[in-house]
């Protein structure tokens, strides 16, 4: 009994495998658009963030959305038994989406903007080595660890500041926290391909990090005295209903599609193309200035996502 259990596991697997493939041309114009709108969303929160603490705007935009896609999701045809049977790795997957905006929140009181971007980016390169050693079927070829080597270094590079840190210390621990948000992305990836989620419609996985994220948000921020500092105006209306609309529904709902056709693995080192997105709508929208190690190091990154992407040993 033991073994025809193994073996009906083991052939589930390797349909589910079968069922994914290598990016292609459809899946590359796509993840474009998702980065795009992530590196987007960094400058539409730090607009508003005088008027509205970060913390704030990821807790309600994670309520309304929440409700926008509980309702997309009923008329889906998900319903409450589909909820209750996933719930476990529900659970997981919202509080992991929570931690690493949370950690992002918190971090940025202490370090650089660019700084976090690089920290948080990182998520692509610990989910590739925890799916390579615990997803059938995720493992790497050769090419494709060195691809994710470039596309690193060239991060690093391009998203390097260029002026003198006056607290040195206090950087540090802000990039530590940046760090600590990188895993947790990393861990939700993890958890989304190593349980029943992976198969789940994507809009049942999104009502539980957008729900989760809720719950636990918003009372931190009430706790902490956020949702008392919000000055509402035009600005943070534009830019809650961006952040709600685009990033948390249609966004998140593109990325759990795509997980559910591609290799994780090789969607995950697009996700290095959102901080230099981020820095060219901010240089075009917040007038920051373009720099040579943006340029070398956006090279880089593109030079790695191609390595990636492609097969080989």
């Amino acid at each position: 009994m033991k073994s025809s259990r193994l073996t009906s596991h083991d052939g589930a697997v390797s349909a589910c495998a079968l069922q994914r493939r290598s990016l292609d041309s459809q899946a590359g114009v796509l993840m474009t658009l998702f980065c795009l709108a992530l590196g987007a969303q960094q400058v539409a929160i730090k607009a508003v963030a005088s008027d509205i603490p970060p913390l704030a705007q990821v807790g309600w935009r994670s309520l309304i959305a929440a409700g926008l896609v509980l309702a997309f999701a009923y008329w889906r045809g998900v319903r409450f038994s589909d909820f209750r049977a996933g719930l476990g790795p529900g659970v997981l997957v919202g509080l992991g989406f929570a931690a690493e905006f949370g950690f992002v929140a918190w971090g940025l009181n202490y370090t650089l903007a660019s700084h976090m971007s690089v920290f948080l980016y990182t998520a692509p390169v610990f989910a590739a080595l925890g799916l390579h050693l615990w997803v059938p079927g995720e493992q790497l070829a050769r090419r494709q660890w060195w691809g994710i080597g470039l596309a690193f270094a060239g991060m690093l590079i391009a998203m390097a500041p260029t002026t003198q840190q006056v607290d040195a210390w206090s950087v540090l621990l802000g990039d530590g926290l940046g760090l600590l948000a990188g895993l947790s992305w990393a861990a939700t990836t993890l958890v989304l391909r190593r349980s029943s989620l992976s198969e789940a419609p994507p809009v049942q996985t999104l009502c539980y990090q957008l729900g989760v994220a809720a719950v636990v948000l918003l009372p931190l921020s009430a706790w902490l005295g956020y949702l008392d500092a919000i000055t509402l105006t035009g600005p943070v209306v534009a830019s809650m209903a961006f952040q709600t609309l685009v990033i948390s529904c249609a966004a998140l709902l593109l990325w759990f599609a795509l997980m559910r056709r591609y290799w994780a693995s090789q969607l995950g080192v697009f996700s290095f193309l959102s901080p230099v997105f981020g820095v060219l709508f901010g240089v075009m929208l917040l007038g920051e200035p373009l720099t040579l190690n943006f340029v070398a190091g956006g090279i880089a990154i593109l030079m790695g996502i191609l390595l990636v992407s492609g097969k080989g040993v």
